[in-house]
């Protein structure tokens, strides 16, 4: 680095400094290009292994059991009346063996006891049933006043 003594005109007998800053510039881009070069560069790439050949079949629907609790508590099996909790666990032992194991969908009517609704869906866990839902929520929706 130099510095550079440029007398100025009007002050006869002032010197001022100034630093040439031109090297100082170069060594800068110099060390800008290293750098750039020694940085590694990096393939934005995502590996995946993507499935080849014919897509597959289309899985069949599951079969649904339909459970139907009325407003007197009664309960129906696919539209066939059940006659008691006795029946009923056998009916779910038996949905529980089928292969596929099949999907239960439980409607209760809005004024059906809780209690029945709750052993149903009890009964059902206990046989080993996994695909449980209860389906209807929309009749216990309260209207926005």
């Amino acid at each position: 680095m130099a510095i550079d003594f440029a007398d100025d005109d009007e002050d006869e007998g002032h010197v001022a400094p100034s630093m040439n800053t031109t090297p100082l510039i170069d060594v800068l881009l110099v060390l800008l290009v290293m750098l750039i070069i020694s940085i590694p560069i990096r393939l934005h790439s995502v590996s995946m292994d993507l499935p080849g050949g014919l897509p597959p079949p289309d899985a069949q629907l599951p079969q649904v059991v339909r459970l139907e609790v009325s407003a007197g508590n009664q309960v129906q099996w696919n539209g066939a009346h059940v006659a008691d909790r006795v029946e009923l666990e056998s009916l779910l032992q038996m949905a529980s063996r089928q292969t596929p194991v099949p999907e239960i969908h439980v409607h209760a009517d809005p004024k059906s006891k809780y209690d029945t609704v709750a052993a149903i869906l009890t009964a059902a866990q206990r046989q080993g049933l996994q695909k449980i839902g209860v389906v209807g929520l929309d009749d216990y929706a309260q209207p926005v006043r």
